[in-house]
């Protein structure tokens, strides 16, 4: 099974870090800070395989220069604690070329990228020379702020917020978990991964622990393995793969909750935030139940099946059992004319047999016999792979499709609550003046009855 891994951290001011410091070091270059003058020089850094810039469309100009796009970034922040950049740490498979590693991690940088509209810097880094080689990874550096024609915008909240971030982040392990398998599949290797902890793949095992710097510092000093190191070494690789899949990642994922609220604060995107939820509660039952159908997205079954790449599988397994059908009625058309034909000339079908003579109708039919048998047996093979390429392409459109339609669902359930909740209010309310109606009601004396 390929090694699994994705984390998400903050590069925030209040930890004494900087966006420029952070693109310098994971690219591998000089880059000035222009707001502190400070020179961050990486350039005799190591282990760099490639680092490019993935913009959104309509992204100015000067963004592709790394060196602009990080300094602007970290002059819209203004606040001593400003979260000025946002890291998603990524394992990339050893079974992939590197081409393909690349084109992985580019492709998953380009999903972050249209979806929260912000820029990414993909920096991709080879296994350290004493760790495991197998360590493909890539570190994508993301702005807080969408970019747009006019430069950084508004923050990315979606990605900020307490309730949403962390449910974003688990998406987003999961969409990542579907495109390495698309990759190794697409490549035709067996090994998956899986992004879900041991616990929730069913496996007990414990993880093991890193060894930590200290030990960490003794092999260096010493060159020895550690005491801790030997401990471990008994099944070090496998276990260590199991700790960045489960243990580790719990624990990242805490970390990530915590993480990505980002407190610098944009007070103008807070406004309009805080005029939306109001807006939102003003409504009542009736009214949040048009926005509930509003915003509701299709079912994913049946947008599966209008997707492009689906279609077109389906086409090609209803071309291929055309032609399968096609083969096998020519095959019985022809066997029962030769047998007509045989039964109408049986002299001559008793020398053909035998080589003796040769019955040009005869041997037409047996060709064309032949070549609709050969035609239904060579695409029986061909409509299997074909049922399954089908199923693979509509696994791979569904859970695209799921991942897209996450936020808005979210929403939904959200207002879904609201409605509820206003339904309830709304019952104990008409209950009330219902019952002070009744109380203020005049009373109409009878007449006496003779």
């Amino acid at each position: 099974m390929a090694i699994y891994h994705l984390s998400v951290k903050t590069i925030s001011r209040s930890a004494g870090r900087s966006a420029t410091a952070a693109a310098a070091y994971r690219a591998g270059v000089e880059i000035t800070d222009e707001r502190t003058g400070e020179i961050h020089d990486y350039t005799r850094k190591g282990g760099v395989e490639s680092a490019e810039l993935v913009l959104p469309a309509g992204a100015p100009e000067w963004a592709a220069d790394r060196a602009a796009l990080w300094n602007a970034a970290e002059q819209a922040e203004t606040r001593k604690n400003s979260t000025v950049a946002r890291e998603f740490e990524i394992a990339l498979p050893e079974e992939l070329s590197p081409a393909e590693r690349a084109r992985l991690a580019r492709d998953f940088a380009r999903e972050l990228v249209e979806r929260h509209g912000c820029a990414a810097d993909v920096c991709i880094h080879a296994p350290g020379k004493d760790g495991d080689d197998r360590n493909h990874h890539a570190h994508i550096l993301l702005t807080t702020r969408r970019l747009g024609p006019e430069g950084l915008t508004e923050k990315t909240r979606e990605l900020d917020d307490q309730k949403t971030g962390s449910k974003l982040v688990t998406q987003w392990r999961e969409r990542f978990a579907a495109l390495t398998n698309e990759r190794l599949r697409e490549n035709g290797i067996e090994a998956r991964v899986d992004h879900r902890t041991l616990e929730a793949q069913g496996i007990e095992r414990e993880p093991t622990r890193h060894l930590g710097p200290a030990a960490t510092a003794i092999e260096r000093r010493t060159g020895q393995p550690s005491h801790k190191r030997q401990q471990h070494n008994e099944d070090a690789l496998e276990r260590l793969q199991r700790a960045r899949e489960a243990g580790e990642l719990e624990r990242q994922g805490k970390e990530a909750e915590r993480s990505i609220i980002d407190l610098s604060g944009d007070l103008e995107a807070a406004k309009l935030e805080r005029s939306e939820r109001q807006r939102i509660e003003r409504m009542n039952s009736n009214e949040l139940a048009a926005e509930i159908r509003r915003i509701r997205p299709s079912p994913v079954a049946s947008l599966v099946e209008r997707d492009q790449a689906v279609r077109e599988a389906a086409a090609r397994l209803e071309q291929l059992s055309a032609q399968h059908q096609a083969g096998q009625q020519q095959e019985a058309r022809a066997k029962e004319q030769a047998e007509q034909w045989r039964e109408q000339h049986k002299v001559q079908a008793w020398l053909h047999d035998r080589g003796i003579g040769h019955a040009p109708e005869l041997r037409e039919l047996e060709e064309l016999r032949e070549a609709g048998r050969t035609q239904w047996l060579t695409t029986a093979p061909r409509i299997q792979d074909a049922i399954l390429s089908k199923r693979n392409v509509e696994q791979d459109v569904r859970e695209r499709i799921r991942f897209e339609q996450a936020p808005t669902l979210l929403k939904v359930d959200e207002l879904e609550a609201l409605r509820q909740e206003k339904v309830r209010q709304e019952f104990e309310q008409q209950t009330r003046q219902d019952e002070n109606e009744k109380k203020v009601e005049p009373r109409h004396d009878r007449g006496m009855e003779l």
